[in-house]
């Protein structure tokens, strides 16, 4: 165990939208980040102003005592932590880790992968964290985002307060793997369905000829509004998809819902609808653009045109 008056040693894996400020956190909170990612140059521009960039995984793997994975997707992270299967030799960060370091998996997954991840890692003596993450990449690179984890006692006390300086809320949800997991699964289920409904209220606003500005000024200080309605409205009103979280993020993650809940048969009307639009969404040329493009899905409306930026 890291003993209390040194600090462990932290790397991030995927400076991605969400990755890139909760490396940028550790930082200010006096962690030196060890850092990958497989885009060329995108580490070693971070560690510019403090860190250590990796070339490999299995270098990150070796020199840290806690690992954060930030990937989109389970099969990313089976990447991260054991290479990648389609290139022969390629080696992750599992083989180097030292026992009893930590790894904490903050991707949308399925539960029960999860659960099985903790076992597999426990098999080489590696600590195991269940800890998705939900806020955006705003909050994460204030640190203000949420974490939901589960994982051993012995987890927690590695990560110590390594947690708290990447979350303003991490919430504790069980003594094993799978409760983070699920309680991200069902956030994605109401975060898909209000991004959705979000759009539909817009478009059916533009097709009667609402003022797009007026409506969201009503909207966002009446009761139908929602945080994912003020959010991602603005970017539609700014004609502006670049994507912070894009339309196939949305595509998996409901998927993932549906997966999930038709593993013991329960019905979501909604969250299979919202699917759907996505889906649409996808498949019309939008799987890219962020997802409030779900709104490009409703025929019969001129959308707002991009606002040229203020010089």
């Amino acid at each position: 165990m890291t003993s209390s008056s040194t600090p462990p040693v932290v790397g991030l894996v995927g400076l991605g939208a969400m990755g890139s400020g909760m490396a940028q956190s550790l930082r200010r909170a006096g962690h030196a980040p060890h850092v990958f990612d497989v885009r060329p140059g995108v580490a070693a521009a971070f560690a510019r102003e403090g860190g250590t960039a990796c070339d490999t995984l299995a270098a990150l793997g070796a020199q840290c005592d806690i690992v954060v994975s930030v990937v989109v997707n389970a099969a990313q992270t089976e990447s991260v932590l054991f290479g990648d299967a389609a290139t022969p030799g390629s080696s992750g960060c599992a083989a180097s880790m030292k026992p009893g370091s930590l790894f904490v998996m903050c991707s949308t997954v399925d539960p029960n992968w999860s659960v099985a991840l903790e076992a597999r890692l426990a098999q080489q003596g590696i600590l195991y964290l269940d800890a998705p993450i939900s806020g955006g990449a705003a909050k994460a690179a204030s640190g203000q985002m949420t974490m939901m984890t589960a994982g051993t006692p012995a987890a927690y006390e590695k990560a110590g307060a390594m947690l708290d300086a990447m979350a303003a809320k991490v919430y504790r949800l069980g003594d094993s793997a799978g409760a983070g997991s699920k309680v991200k699964v069902i956030n994605q289920l109401l975060a898909g369905v209000h991004i959705a409904a979000a759009a539909e209220a817009m478009a059916l606003g533009l097709r009667e000829g609402v003022n797009p500005d007026a409506l969201y000024e009503v909207i966002t200080h009446s009761a139908g509004n929602s945080w994912m309605f003020e959010n991602r409205m603005a970017h539609v009103l700014a004609g502006d998809y670049t994507p912070l979280s894009a339309v196939d993020i949305f595509v998996k993650d409901l998927g993932l819902v549906l997966d999930v809940a038709r593993a013991s048969k329960f019905p979501l009307p909604l969250s299979s609808t919202a699917h759907q639009m996505f889906m649409q969404a996808s498949t019309a040329g939008f799987a890219r653009e962020d997802d409030s493009a779900v709104i490009k899905i409703f025929p019969g409306i001129e959308l707002p045109a991009a606002k040229e930026s203020k010089k």
